[in-house]
């Protein structure tokens, strides 16, 4: 996963250990220069005090302070415009792109002019460039299952064909197995298919679900969940809703409207990594509407340019808290920052 973007990061990484290694070259040559000059003009008596010196700092472990590689304002902005490039291309939102680019710009500024190092120094600035943006999306879904309420109500919204239910069925598999009880709301009252798929989730997990007949009122339903999860004292309540595009107006007010009766403790959205930018701005329009808490991104193992799972929960400012990573209902893992910049610079 994620191979797009590991390969154009690849490339922006060398491009700049080549520009470095340039100023190195030419630093190296300077200081070759000035040696020359100072072996012609001292004695030998004075060079050979100077080695004297050099053998005891050596010996007691002083180093030479190291200097700072100086590449030019222009010839950094020329680097950074192919890097925003890059990230755009693995459909990265323009917003975190920039961001990643003022973030590595900073640390261009000085890099250690240590050519042993200058590689991993250059993969260190990039690290933490996309690092920042990470960390400041990830969310800690273990603060809820610690949740006093009861029930603890779930909205989950997104558009069609982005993983909603099988999402759902999977936080359900999280939740029981960490010892909650569960009620699934078969909400998505427009298509026989979603009710149908859901019981089978349901029998499968052995966890209670409420559905009504198809074309009933969806937010009837996701109310006689809450209600039974109350008289039976359950633990959460996950509530599906019909997908739909976040341009059509009737049906975001009635998804308005559901979470007006249902007065959720949080509101998910559900986005595919595969849309790329799409997720993003279907996230964005979501939450403009019935105001998001959380993101599941599904189809990440799938994903081999990484844009929408690098931009998603940064974009909105709210938390990534679990990807899809396969088919079964262990393949929904809580969104660990490292998990991802791990897969993005670490080997094939």
């Amino acid at each position: 996963m994620f191979k797009f973007l590991r390969r154009k990061l690849k490339r922006i990484e060398e491009k700049i250990e080549e520009e470095l290694e340039e100023e190195l070259k030419k630093e190296r040559e300077e200081e070759e220069k000035k040696e020359e000059e100072i072996e012609k003009r001292i004695e030998e008596e004075i060079k050979r005090t100077v080695e004297t010196r050099r053998e005891i700092a050596r010996a007691i472990g002083v180093k030479k302070p190291r200097k700072r590689a100086v590449v030019s304002d222009e010839k950094i902005d020329e680097i950074l415009w192919d890097l925003e490039m890059s990230l755009l291309e693995a459909d990265v939102a323009l917003t975190v792109a920039e961001s990643i680019r003022e973030h590595v710009k900073e640390e261009l500024r000085s890099l250690p002019l240590d050519r042993s190092s200058l590689r991993e120094s250059v993969r260190t600035a990039l690290k933490n460039a996309i690092a920042h943006v990470l960390r400041a999306s990830s969310g800690d879904f273990s603060e809820i299952l610690e949740s006093e309420k009861k029930p603890f109500v779930i909205l989950f919204v997104g558009v069609n064909g982005s993983g909603k239910t099988t999402a759902i069925a999977k936080l359900a598999h999280y939740l029981k197995k960490h010892g909650k009880s569960v009620v699934i709301a078969a909400a998505d009252t427009f298509r026989a298919g979603a009710i149908e798929q859901l019981e089978e989730h349901a029998r499968r997990l052995d966890v209670k679900l409420i559905k009504h007949r198809q074309g009933a009122d969806p937010a009837a339903v996701a109310y006689d969940a809450i209600e039974h999860a109350k008289a039976k004292r359950k633990d959460f309540v996950l509530i599906d809703t019909a997908g739909r595009m976040q341009t059509n107006v009737n049906l975001m007010d009635e998804m308005a409207k559901i979470k007006r009766v249902a007065k959720p403790d949080m509101v998910i959205f559900v986005g595919d990594a595969l849309a790329g930018n799409d997720a993003v701005e279907q996230a964005r329009k979501f939450n403009e509407v019935v105001g998001v808490d959380g993101i599941i991104l599904t189809k990440v193992d799938a994903d081999a340019k990484g844009g929408s799972a690098l931009s998603i929960a940064y974009t909105i400012g709210k938390p990534l808290l679990f990807i899809g990573v396969g088919q079964g209902y262990d393949d929904q893992i809580p969104f660990e920052p490292d998990w991802m910049i791990e897969r993005i610079f670490g080997e094939d």
